[in-house]
């Protein structure tokens, strides 16, 4: 059979290999003692194998808690185990179980991180992934390659009526925007209920779309339990909607999954929650093989932060999310990646000269809404800026040239020097 690999990060006070025998061991067939049924006809068909140790570093002081080590030193090395597809089959809730679950309980890892997954070509055709990715995001907004999207999210996040969103995302459409979404805080409120935001917003948006020919899509936040998600997706397609979102550490795979296979809707995947499984340089899962995960469930869009954001994560691991959501190594089927946390203009040429594409939705919140000359200024801020970026203008010649990017960088330039 096919088999299934997993490269980790492992810290540990104990040899390396003793350590990923037990990891292999406790995520198959066996247990920390002999059971009777441990055939070795079992174990040859169902047990994990090691198949790679690369020894690194040694430290004094643990990563995180565990075994006490013997001689003072935590051993630090990456670790590739594979497993039969016979034994979780195409699940994937059983699938991660098996990738994560437990290990992250075992004493003898003072850390531990799962950094990548390879999969078969045949066991990702048996997913469908992205039913709109990359080309039928663009098709859907009407934005040519060469371009990425932008967008914007509502603020105040929390707060307000379905009357007073509505009359944002019309001036928003107006400016020319591609894409608007509801902050993953904003599903239901005592003064916005689900319902008549919908109502109201797709209203504007399919009145615009009349008349100009081209549809804002805005991604509705539909993350809740699963009988009240699916009537509010059929909800956004019955008013004319073209995107839901949803929190994916939240909703988890079997919802995702759930949501994505009735394909008539984008799914915009945020990833909010992403901090507790990955700032620990050594506890958790990197993007590269989270990202699969759930371009497997069929997730069209999903969040990288942002070049120069206001969060903890480095643009290094920015650029390697990016990079790791338009590989095609998968099912053929890239993801949008969604850059946004702090973003304005200015990061519109660093985010460019470092991964090279415009096949991204770039997304600024504060950025667009708080311009000095209003939205609509703001919207043409970020264009101005992605056009500069493309052409080979400097973030200083792109000021000069166009006058609602040199405003934004009047404003926020001295902000995200600040913060830096």
């Amino acid at each position: 059979m096919e088999r299934i690999t997993a490269r980790y990060y492992i810290e540990t006070p104990y040899v390396v290999e003793k350590t990923a025998a037990v990891l292999a061991g406790e995520q198959s067939s066996g247990t920390f003692v002999a059971v009777p049924g441990e055939t070795e006809e079992l174990k040859n068909r169902f047990a994990a194998r090691v198949e790679l140790i690369e020894h690194l570093e040694s430290v004094s002081e643990s990563a995180i808690p565990g075994a006490t080590s013997p001689d003072g030193l935590y051993r630090r090395a990456y670790v590739e185990v594979s497993w039969s597809i016979e034994n979780f089959g195409h699940n994937l809730p059983t699938l991660v179980s098996t990738l994560q679950g437990n290990l992250y309980e075992i004493t003898q890892f003072t850390g531990l991180k799962l950094m990548d997954i390879r999969f078969p070509e045949s066991y990702a055709k048996n997913y469908r992934g992205p039913q709109f990715g990359i080309e039928g995001c663009r098709s859907l907004t009407g934005v040519a390659p060469g371009k990425p999207l932008i967008g914007t999210i509502i603020k105040p996040s929390v707060g307000l009526t379905p009357a007073q969103t509505a009359k944002i995302v019309e001036t928003l459409a107006h400016a020319g925007i591609d894409f608007i979404k509801d902050d993953e805080l904003m599903a239901s409120t005592a003064n916005s209920r689900f319902e008549d935001r919908v109502s109201a917003v797709m209203r504007v948006i399919n009145r615009h779309a009349d008349r100009t020919g081209k549809k804002v899509m805005y991604a509705f936040n539909i993350s809740d339990e699963m009988e009240p998600m699916l009537r509010k997706y059929e909800h956004i397609v019955k008013a004319g909607g073209t995107c839901a979102m949803i929190s994916l550490n939240s909703v988890g795979l079997a919802g995702a999954k759930r949501i994505c296979d009735l394909g008539e809707l984008a799914i915009h995947g945020h990833r909010n929650g992403w901090g507790m499984l990955n700032r620990h340089p050594l506890l958790g899962i990197e993007f590269p093989a989270y990202q699969k995960l759930w371009r497997l469930a069929g997730v069209d869009q999903l969040h990288v932060n942002g070049i120069q954001n206001k969060f903890w994560e480095s643009d290094d691991s920015v650029v390697r999310s990016i990079t790791s959501c338009l590989d095609r190594t998968l099912m053929d089927k890239p993801v949008l990646p969604v850059v946004s946390s702090g973003q304005w203009g200015g990061q519109a040429f660093e985010t460019y000269l470092r991964t090279r594409t415009t096949d991204l939705l770039y997304m600024a919140g504060g950025g667009i809404m708080a311009h000095p000359g209003g939205p609509a200024a703001g919207v043409t801020a970020l264009q101005q800026a992605w056009k500069g970026a493309v052409n080979g203008l400097t973030l200083e010649e792109a000021a000069r040239q166009y006058p609602e990017f040199g405003q934004s960088v009047e404003k926020f330039g001295k902000l995200q020097f600040d913060r830096a």
